[in-house]
């Protein structure tokens, strides 16, 4: 198993605590492993874009995991960004030693977030120059300011936190659960600028992912060249990749071997790692990657290779 963080998010958000870990929940399973960790990134990072993420760090650490777990297939999980990252980085190298890709919670629609709906005409009236000379100025978008949008996007449960919290002051579950969120949006890194202009012009701006495609440094990538198994889980109650976003992944694998599409509980965050994410997402995780191992070794006694790879 490879892990893969979003930009900007804590790579904690794997491992938000005891009890909702979905790492230590995989490896409880008996599944070697691992994580992709970007590392901080700073003012010189600026010039970093979305083809150094998915031409170079991912498909790296995929070949590095395959190498130390024995040559074997990676299973990817990638959360959000991590997700989208995943699936392009499969796209543009279809002879990587992968074996399935897991999306929660990655978005393909960008009109269907309601929290950016009220952005679109400031930006097509200034034709996208209101934010593009903030973020050139800035070098990316500063940790600050990506940890208030991740607050921005649960605003009703911020502003009541403190009467949840009086609430449940004899819940030690719920609080540690408070207290462990806390710590994780407090961690939040920055964007790179590049990175950060290409999010806004070719995802914001243009929608290219409700195409399937993504045009980087004079090519194109596409998501009908994704010929690995996919699971797409949605959160119920999520505002930064609602349902309806992450739908649209489903349609756009059309070469795919298999598509499973699940609804889980939770918003952005909680339907990775929340309290009940053991009995819903990573249940669906792991019927998803049992199944495919299932028919990996039936191909394999039968002498077939296995069309996941």
């Amino acid at each position: 198993m490879l892990v893969v963080p979003p930009l900007a998010a804590p790579a904690s958000a794997f491992d938000l605590r005891r009890g909702c870990s979905m790492v230590e929940h995989l490896t409880g399973t008996g599944r070697p492993t691992y994580l992709v960790d970007y590392g901080a990134i700073t003012f010189a990072d600026r010039n970093l874009g979305i083809e150094h993420w998915i031409d170079q760090v991912v498909p790296r650490s995929i070949e590095a995991v395959s190498r130390h777990a024995g040559d074997r297939p990676v299973h990817l999980v990638g959360w959000c960004l991590g997700g989208i990252f995943s699936l392009f980085t499969v796209a543009a190298g279809p002879r990587l030693p992968v074996a399935s890709v897991t999306a929660v919670a990655s978005p393909f629609d960008v009109t269907a977030v309601p929290l950016l709906a009220p952005l679109r005409p400031l930006v097509n009236l200034t034709d996208g120059r209101v934010l593009t000379t903030v973020y050139r100025a800035l070098g990316g978008a500063p940790a600050p300011l990506v940890r208030a949008a991740f607050q921005l996007s649960s605003v009703d449960k911020y502003v009541t936190k403190p009467l949840a919290i009086a609430r449940h002051l004899g819940d030690r579950e719920f609080l540690a659960q408070v207290e462990a969120v806390d710590r994780f949006t407090a961690g939040m890194l920055a964007y790179p600028g590049r990175t950060f202009g290409q999010l806004y012009h070719r995802f914001f701006r243009a929608n290219d992912l409700r195409e399937g495609h993504l045009d980087l440094g004079g090519r194109r990538l596409e998501l009908a060249e994704v010929r690995v198994p996919v699971l797409v889980i949605a959160g119920a109650d999520d505002t930064i990749a609602p349902q309806r976003a992450v739908h649209r992944l489903t349609e756009l694998l059309v070469h795919a071997p298999e598509i499973v599409y699940e609804v889980a509980p939770g918003g952005h965050l909680g339907v990775l790692t929340g309290r009940g994410a053991r009995r819903t997402t990573w249940d669906h995780i792991d019927r998803f990657l049992a199944g495919n191992d299932r028919r990996r070794r039936r191909s394999r006694a039968q002498g077939r290779t296995p069309a996941a790879r």
